[in-house]
């Protein structure tokens, strides 16, 4: 594994917040990686992402790594999409999820393509060192379809989930018995908004906001009284996104923190996802960008992940010009925004 340059840029000229950078795997164990998701374990960090020749080809499965004594392992493929036929079909947007009775859950996706795909779901129990044979999620159960779920105090876990046949909607699964049955919130009122791959946050009391990327080119926003079970109307922030994977966390100081590509005037759409960009929020309605990781038009850097471990460091693992996952660690501290 080698340390890797990044291009960092504070705003407001204040010492960078970043940490450390590197690539997970370099060279890589595929010709493409994308999608990647990580989850802070008892013995370190894992991560996830799919990788293959490309993205919708059948040789494209999960791989792997595990962050442990201070060092990546290497990759490894740990699903794919065989089938009991023989036949292969591409996965897709691998969530690791720790709960809190300590098993290790790997949700992931497999179908030619988002219109058709099902939720596939295995665990672990020695933190991602070996995993379960895999199994299907029951019908009208996907699985969180890009961001990592939440569990609450109660133990019931909130899984951010969405849907792309006929129309793009949002909806969230709840499981009260550690993810062996799940219910479904059905569709959230969209009032128009064609909005997929909601991260969720935690706010004061106990309400839930969701928030992820729409066809509007602005980010959307719901809420929950009630643990996920109902949700506002969507509505749009004022964030511009040109239709583009988010992630979002709750911070233990209370701050809300947005990993997100925001589409900057003068760029076509095409080059939308070459600049990747930090925002911080204290209601989570008003947003302020205080960290550019990526700025380089006509490349892509995607699809991000992001996690606060118990040390208070912000972990960050993103696609790469879809060639490796970068991994970066910040100090939120760090992260003050220049303006109001």
């Amino acid at each position: 594994m080698l340390l890797a340059a990044v291009s960092i840029s504070a705003v407001g000229g204040n010492a960078s917040p970043i940490v450390a950078s590197e690539f997970i795997a370099d060279p890589a164990p595929t010709a493409q990686s994308h999608a990647g998701t990580i989850v802070e374990t008892k013995q370190g960090l894992v991560a996830a992402w799919f990788g293959g020749k490309q993205e919708r080809d059948p040789s494209v499965g999960i791989w792997v790594a595990r962050h442990i004594a201070g060092r990546w392992s290497s990759p490894r493929e740990v699903a794919n999409g065989r089938q009991a036929d023989g036949s292969r079909l591409p996965t897709w947007n691998p969530v690791l999820f720790q709960s809190a009775t300590g098993t290790l859950m790997l949700f992931y996706k497999v179908g030619p393509d988002p219109e058709h795909w099902w939720g596939m779901v295995m665990t672990s129990d020695d933190v991602g060192a070996h995993w379960s044979q895999p199994w299907r999620l029951p019908p009208g159960i996907l699985g969180p379809t890009k961001n990592k779920p939440i569990q609450l105090a109660d133990g019931s876990i909130v899984s951010p989930s969405s849907t792309e046949h006929g129309g793009w909607h949002i909806h969230v699964e709840r499981s009260s018995d550690d993810g062996k049955t799940w219910s479904t919130s059905g569709d959230v009122p969209s009032h128009g908004i064609d909005a997929i791959q909601p991260s969720l946050l935690v706010r004061p009391h106990g309400d839930i906001e969701a928030i992820g990327r729409t066809r509007q080119g602005k980010l959307f926003q719901s809420l929950s009284s009630d643990g996920g079970r109902h949700w506002s109307p969507l509505r749009l922030l004022d964030i511009d996104n040109p239709n583009a994977g988010i992630d979002a966390v709750s911070l233990a100081d209370g701050r809300y923190l947005l990993v997100y590509n925001p589409d900057l005037p003068g760029r076509q759409w095409w080059d939308g996802r070459g600049t990747l960009a930090i925002a911080v929020s204290e209601d989570g309605m008003r947003w302020r960008r205080v960290l550019t990781l990526e700025d380089k038009p006509g490349n892509e850097y995607s699809y991000p992940a992001v996690i606060q471990t118990r040390d208070g460091l912000v972990h960050v693992l993103y696609t790469w010009e879809r060639k490796r996952m970068r991994y970066v660690v910040i100090d939120p501290e760090r992260l003050i925004p220049s303006e109001p």
